[in-house]
């Protein structure tokens, strides 16, 4: 039997400009190309309760990310949160968004923080023109 294609998909909740991040090519080196990926792009309300909702914490995060399977996750990334750290840190909020969703793919992969998941991000983000850790800490 053929394994089915992996798949990358983006959905937004939020309005305005989206960050223009090479989201699949930085997935696809933290991942692999057989990793099925949804991304949601998305504001304060909508991670506040997927939080409450799965961690039982009552605030609304940068980022979560969620395995499926072996081969297939999901992240979500605060936008609104993004653009306030970004401001916070004086980076642009591509730069910001790009440290998270190369975050969120380490830990699909299996990373748990430290200096491996660190080194990995710095890689990662050298590698798709945005700097050591560009975007500061998770």
């Amino acid at each position: 039997m053929a394994k089915a294609a992996a798949h990358f998909t983006i959905a937004a909740t939020v309005r305005g400009p989206l960050p223009r991040v090479p989201f699949e090519a930085i997935a696809r080196r933290a991942l692999g190309t057989g990793y099925a990926l949804s991304l949601v792009l998305c504001g304060d309300a909508l991670l506040r309760r997927m939080n409450r909702a799965y961690r039982k914490k009552d605030y609304a995060p940068n980022v979560l990310a969620f395995p499926l399977t072996q081969g297939e996750g999901e992240i979500y990334i605060n936008l609104r949160k993004a653009s306030r750290e970004a401001r916070a840190l004086r980076i642009s909020r591509e730069r910001r968004v790009a440290f998270l969703f190369t975050h969120a793919c380490l830990h699909l992969a299996g990373l748990e923080h430290g200096k491996t998941m660190e080194k990995r991000e710095a890689a990662l983000m050298r590698a798709f023109g945005y700097g050591d850790r560009a975007g500061g800490n998770h």
